[in-house]
């Protein structure tokens, strides 16, 4: 069975996109496309945080999306956040489009990403490698650009 989920991202100012999450079976990769418009050119930190609160906006969300307790690492790492997927690279057109496959997130059991925030960020995430406890937290992506709840869809 096909699981699909889509969110919507809305920020200050013009950042804004859609993203969507296909998974084919409970224990398959879930692949990740979608454009998000509205950024500075380079690399974006990309990430899924644990709550679906958005509230307060983007700070609402609380930290990235860790249920294992481990500390911030890139998306191909073995000890890494759940909700650590690294970069995205936005174009000269101010653009990111997104093509990632990711074998850690799922839309179904503990590492269900259903009701959880996506958030893009101001800056580079330095995948757990910059030397300071911050980097070990949230990578020093800096602010959070725009962010949506992620649900379920057809």
């Amino acid at each position: 069975m096909v699981l699909k989920a889509v969110c919507v991202l809305k920020g200050e100012g013009d950042t804004a996109g859609t993203v969507h999450f296909t998974q084919e079976g409970d224990s398959e990769p879930v692949q990740i496309t979608g454009e998000i418009k509205g950024l500075a050119p380079g690399e974006h930190g990309f990430h899924v945080h644990a709550f679906g609160d958005n509230t307060n906006g983007c700070i609402s969300a609380g930290p990235h999306f860790n249920p294992h307790s481990k500390t911030h690492a890139g998306p191909k790492d073995v000890e890494r956040h759940v909700g650590d997927l690294g970069n995205v690279t936005a174009g000269a057109d101010n653009a990111a489009k997104i093509n990632i496959t990711d074998k850690v997130i799922s839309l179904t059991g503990p590492n269900s990403i259903i009701g959880r925030t996506m958030v893009i960020h101001e800056g580079k995430d330095d995948l757990g490698k910059g030397g300071n406890e911050e980097s070990l937290k949230t990578g020093n992506a800096g602010a959070r650009l725009a962010c949506g709840v992620i649900g379920i869809t057809q």
